[in-house]
């Protein structure tokens, strides 16, 4: 994970970065473009591509983060870019442009962010989002078979408490599950009932990396995306869908075993993100220490 720093790169420097940078995303995205060529989906890994509309190649673009300003770079890539400055002899994010334009989304992003971050993680919700989805109604939401069957991933809704605190998961639900969840999560409450334990809240960092844009440095913005690739993972392997054609096991909520496997891998998911959402944070604002 990259250290924030306020630095003059030198031309050697930002090159092998940019390139590393890329080789990087091409390896990360290489299903997905292959894929896409092809004509085929993925019921797992196509989510960060379909579900937040992001291509290959906004992961490819290299930015080298707020105040780094990049030396010999009249010829670059950046000093063509939206949001770039040119400064004795130097190219850099110009972030003060970038946080007047965007203030209203700057100020959001920054209050999920800061609430999220200051938050203690709750565990109890076993990923029964997914579940709930598809509760009552006889459809599923993906080209896979339930794994219990659609009685039998009723019954697992009905026999446990609903307890999904991310508004881009509960407005899935199914009318059948909506009244059974514990909260009611809107758009406007959104950084009132966020919280760090939560998968969605994990992928979302990458989200909010993309969102930010020159004042993200690249490798920044791709532990976000790996982290929400394996959030996902879990987050279907969880799920009530059958993905044994896929290759992926299944982690059993519905039994104890199951629900231990799934808070220990919440956990860790929680531990890997809360440094991502801090250095988030500070990008927007670089007197924030969280």
């Amino acid at each position: 994970m990259p250290t924030l720093t306020s630095d003059v790169l030198a031309r050697t420097d930002w090159t092998e970065r940019m390139r590393a940078h890329a080789e990087r995303a091409d390896a990360l995205t290489a299903g997905r473009r292959l894929r896409a060529a092809r004509g085929e989906t993925h019921p797992v890994d196509d989510f960060l591509y379909t579900y937040y509309s992001y291509k290959p190649a906004v992961l490819r673009r290299w930015h080298p983060g707020r105040d780094v300003r990049l030396a010999d770079a009249a010829n670059s890539p950046h000093a063509g870019w939206r949001w770039y400055r040119s400064e004795a002899g130097t190219v850099a994010a110009d972030a003060d442009a970038f946080l007047t334009e965007k203030a209203p989304l700057v100020r959001a992003i920054c209050g999920i962010l800061s609430s999220t971050l200051g938050r203690i993680g709750s565990y109890g919700c076993f990923g029964l989002h997914e579940w709930a989805m598809v509760y009552g109604d006889g459809e599923t939401r993906h080209p896979v078979p339930l794994r219990l069957g659609a009685e039998g991933t009723d019954a697992v809704v009905e026999a446990h408490d609903l307890r999904c605190t991310h508004i881009d998961a509960f407005r899935f639900f199914t009318p059948d599950a909506a009244p059974r969840n514990r909260f009611a999560p809107t758009r406007d409450t959104q950084a009132l009932t966020e919280q760090p334990g939560c998968l969605h809240a994990g992928m979302d960092l990458y989200k909010w990396a993309v969102k930010l844009g020159p004042l993200v440095p690249g490798e920044l913005l791709l532990d976000a995306f790996v982290l929400a690739r394996d959030i996902r993972e879990l987050d279907m392997r969880a799920s009530p869908y059958d993905l044994s054609d896929w290759g992926y096991s299944p982690v059993p909520i519905e039994t104890p075993a199951g629900k231990a496997e799934y808070v220990t891998a919440q956990r860790a998911f929680t531990e890997r993100a809360q440094p991502i959402r801090s250095l988030l944070l500070q990008l927007v604002d670089p007197t924030e220490n969280s």
